[in-house]
Order: C-alpha cells, then sequence, then structure tokens
C-alpha cells in the first residue's frame, strides 16, 4: 500500500509497538500534531542520520495529548504501528509548516519467536548485570518481540535504525544476539583491565617461576 502521510523526522528510531514520549515545541510541529489530532491520523518518524532523512521509519498514532501549555507546546504520547519507506519527500505542501512524505508499507514479519528470544533475552540481561542495571520489559517474556527490547540492548542509534530495516523477526533477534555477544566481550574485556589497573601499585602475592622444570 502507498499513500501521503505528514512526516516529522527526528534524530531517533521508533519501533512498531513502542511508546513515546514527545514534547512538541517548534510551531511547524505544533500545527502537525494539532492537524493529526482533530482528524485522527497519523504522522510518520523517519530517522534522521547524520544531517539526513533516512529512507525508512515508523507510522505512529497520537494516544494522548497529555499536555497543552500557554503559548501552544505540548506533551504528547504516541505509539509506533509499522515501518514504512519513503517513496518520495514533499517538502513544502500548500498551506502548511510541515512536510510529507509519500511512502509504502513494506511486508513486516513481526510473530513472536519465543525459543531464539529467549537466548536474546539471557544476553541482555547478561549485559544489565555487567552494568549493574535493572529493566522491567513490563511484557511476559514469551511475548516479547525483538521490537520490545531493542532499545535496551546498547545499540547506536545508527545500529538501531540497522535493525529497523530489517523486515523479518528471525533475522532481527540474530542482529541483536551477534550485537550482544560483541558488546558483552568487550565490556568484560574493560572490567578485567579496570581490575589490572587497580592493582597497579598494591602488594602482589606472586609464585615465581621454577628455573627447574
Amino acid at each position: 500500500m502507498t499513500n501521503f502521510i505528514p512526516i516529522f523526522p527526528l534524530g531517533i528510531v521508533v519501533f512498531p509497538g513502542e511508546t513515546l514520549h514527545l514534547h512538541i515545541f517548534e510551531p511547524r510541529y505544533i500545527q502537525l500534531i494539532n492537524y493529526c489530532y482533530a482528524e485522527a491520523k497519523p504522522f510518520g518518524i523517519p530517522s534522521v542520520l547524520n544531517n539526513a532523512i533516512t529512507e525508512m521509519g515508523t507510522l505512529v498514532e497520537i494516544t494522548e495529548v497529555a499536555k497543552i501549555y500557554e503559548d501552544g507546546k505540548m506533551d504528547i504520547k504516541v505509539k509506533g504501528l509499522q515501518v514504512f519507506s519513503i517513496l518520495e519527500v514533499m517538502k513544502s505542501l500548500p498551506d502548511k509548516l510541515y512536510s510529507g512524505a509519500i511512502v509504502h508499507y513494506p511486508t513486516n514479519n513481526i510473530s513472536v519467536n519465543s525459543a531464539f528470544m529467549q537466548t536474546v533475552l539471557l544476553l541482555i540481561r547478561q549485559l544489565h548485570a555487567l552494568l549493574t542495571i535493572q529493566k522491567d520489559f513490563k511484557k511476559a517474556d514469551e511475548s516479547l518481540t525483538s521490537y520490545d527490547v531493542a532499545h535496551h540492548a546498547g545499540l547506536s542509534i545508527a545500529e538501531e535504525y540497522d535493525l529497523l530495516v530489517i523486515l523479518t523477526e528471525l533475522q532481527r533477534l540474530e542482529f541483536l544476539k551477534r550485537h550482544l555477544h560483541k558488546t558483552i566481550a568487550v565490556l568484560k574485556s574493560a572490567e578485567h583491565l579496570k581490575q589490572r589497573i587497580q592493582l597497579n601499585g598494591h602488594f602482589k602475592e606472586l609464585k615465581g617461576f621454577d628455573l627447574n622444570f
């Protein structure tokens, strides 16, 4: 399916199913939100990387206007719906301050893969233990998808975008697994280095090398 949507480019990656809190303060996006909320229409959030709008993004719907300030600024909540691919950006729209895009919605497999997710969750919890943090995903483990955990796997924004463009759940989980193995190895190496530095200057009890072996 192809259609036109207003767009709100941001330097973040939004995943389907994700709830996001936004503070809206620019006049063009205040206008966009007012229009979309009044007409019950979704809008798109394409990611901005290296000062450029990426090809893919996520369609979102406004679930709540939490607060409207006296100057028109507002706090809103949105929820990610589905991934889109931009066919054409329309920078200027009649009587609008914001931009839009003609987009296509590619087929995206988001079915739950509980067995593989358990492997990824073990790695994520190992990562969090190394960082001494805790995370409640607010869903049962068996109902989690890659999108539910991606922001908590230590990905950079560019890596989160790389995940967004993958359109099968199995490949997304494989991407996360490889990333987590690499990140955990780096953290363990850094912890070992930290321990060596902390020991430097302390009296060490070391066994001498026996020349008569």
